[in-house]
């Protein structure tokens, strides 16, 4: 390597650790606009046939909000109820303060106002809460920005997504054949995550969830949302939301509506794992459970929220780089075109 390339590949690791620097703190809603992105972009094309890829772009980002953005700030709302309620519902007679505070001085003889020390924690934390309104407004306005630069990253994606991709197959040093190979790969591992995963959990949690309604599980629609999030992992899943609601109906002596919800959330998660998950994950790519686990509980510790969708295809995509190189790491020279 001469002086002149080792200078330039100095500058390219520079610019892009300052350019890394610019794309974390929104990195939430950059990937966010990479997902619906991939989801929208056969709409885009075929769009692009009747129209410029301008009102094709602009079209399908008003869908976006219409269709995705919009029902998830809906259902984080009445989430966000459920969990009030949850916490209001808290009988402070049921927490039966007066034996607490008995039973501590006779074990250790101190004299204990828990109720009042309660209500001293309560003033000082309402006294942060005042001071960190700042933190609070800031948070506000960082999440609106996210937003609106997640739509603008959208269009853009949309718009120019043939562009970027020529642009990225120009300067990727593999032959034509082996990068329709690649990205072929990452294709149908991004499919299988979204449809053999994504879309087989949220299906699975909601008809569970009918259940949690049908049953008169209080909080129904927060414990829905729940099991959606656990059904992303395989196996276990919903059990943890729906096994624990078999129980609280047993003890609040409904036996029958208990076995009805066992019976019938039994057949859910066992349907939606057994049948529905491996149909549609073998159209796409064969990704092990074992690869779903590690991704997603993986990926939210490393992407926060978005990594419940990136972890699985991450890991995915090494695998499918890994069958790529093996197929085709024979026929390709020191510069990587074919020998």
């Amino acid at each position: 390597m001469n002086r002149s390339k080792g200078f330039l590949l100095v500058l390219v690791a520079i610019f892009a650790y300052l350019s890394w620097q610019l794309v974390v703190p929104f990195l939430q809603y950059v990937l966010g606009a990479l997902l619906l992105a991939f989801v929208l972009y056969p709409l885009q094309r075929r769009l692009e046939r009747v129209s410029s890829p301008t009102i094709a772009a602009f079209a399908l980002v008003a869908l976006a909000v219409v269709g995705f953005i919009v029902p998830v700030v809906l259902v984080a709302v009445v989430i966000a109820d459920d969990a009030a309620d949850i916490l209001a519902t808290v009988d402070p007679q049921d927490l039966r303060i007066a034996d607490l505070e008995a039973w501590i001085e006779a074990e250790i003889g101190v004299d204990v106002d828990v109720t009042e020390t309660i209500a001293g924690s309560a003033e000082q934390i309402g006294t942060v809460i005042v001071e960190q309104t700042t933190a609070w407004f800031g948070l506000f306005t960082h999440t609106l920005i996210g937003f609106g630069l997640a739509l603008f990253v959208l269009y853009y994606l949309l718009k120019e997504g043939d562009q970027l991709m020529e642009w990225i197959r120009d300067r990727t040093p593999l032959p034509s054949d082996v990068q329709d190979d690649f990205y072929g790969e990452l294709d149908e591992v991004m499919w299988a995550v979204l449809a053999g995963h994504v879309l087989i959990a949220i299906i699975e949690g909601v008809i569970a969830g009918l259940g949690l309604f049908a049953t008169g599980i209080p909080n129904a629609a927060f414990w829905t949302f729940v099991m959606v999030i656990l059904s992303l992992v395989p196996l276990i899943g919903a059990f943890l939301v729906w096994g624990p609601a078999v129980v609280y109906l047993l003890a609040t002596g409904e036996p029958l509506l208990a076995i009805a919800l066992a019976i019938y959330s039994a057949i859910v998660v066992g349907v939606a794992d057994d049948y529905l998950r491996p149909i549609v994950v073998d159209r796409y790519a064969d990704l092990s459970p074992a690869i779903i686990i590690l991704g997603v509980l993986g990926g939210i510790y490393a992407f926060g929220i978005m990594g419940l969708f990136f972890g699985p295809v991450i890991i995915g995509a090494l695998i499918a780089t890994i069958n790529v190189f093996d197929e085709h790491y024979d026929r390709l020279g020191d510069d990587g075109e074919p020998t």
